[in-house]
């Protein structure tokens, strides 16, 4: 369960039933499986079908990634993402986010996110619609 103050710190949330195939011979988590967590988290922000950042041909890469371990997941079980935009640059992001079971913060990141031009591989400029958006998904906190 997700406490009140800990849903406030972020605007986004996903959710994922963790598989008994995510863990490793110590019984919890593997340590790769809370980057793929993350990815869910981002993926519900940048690949919105209701409010599309992403613009045709271009893609986002990730030029960074902090990963903070704090404390085990376990199976069975489900883990909470949650996710809020950090910072808005001229043609990347940077996303803090956090993931919890049952309460408690599993671990912290942050994240570098660049959209890039499919065509010439470099960077390009955030849209005006995609800035406001992403505006909107940063915490007050």
């Amino acid at each position: 369960m997700i406490e009140h103050d800990q849903l406030a710190a972020y605007p986004s949330w996903s959710k994922e039933t963790i598989r008994y195939g995510d863990t490793d011979r110590q019984g919890h988590v593997n340590n790769a499986v809370f980057a793929t967590l993350l990815e869910t988290g981002r993926v519900g922000i940048l690949y919105s079908q209701e409010r599309p950042i992403l613009e045709p041909a271009s893609a986002f890469v990730i030029a960074r990634l902090l990963l903070e371990f704090k404390a085990e997941l376990n199976w069975p079980g489900e883990a909470h993402i949650g996710t809020r935009v950090q910072k808005v640059g001229r043609s990347s992001l940077t996303l803090e986010q956090a993931i919890f079971q049952n309460g408690i913060c599993a671990a912290t990141a942050e994240t570098v996110i660049v959209l890039m031009d499919e065509t010439t591989r470099k960077s390009r400029p955030l849209s005006a619609a995609a800035v406001d958006r992403l505006t909107e998904l940063q915490s007050s906190r």
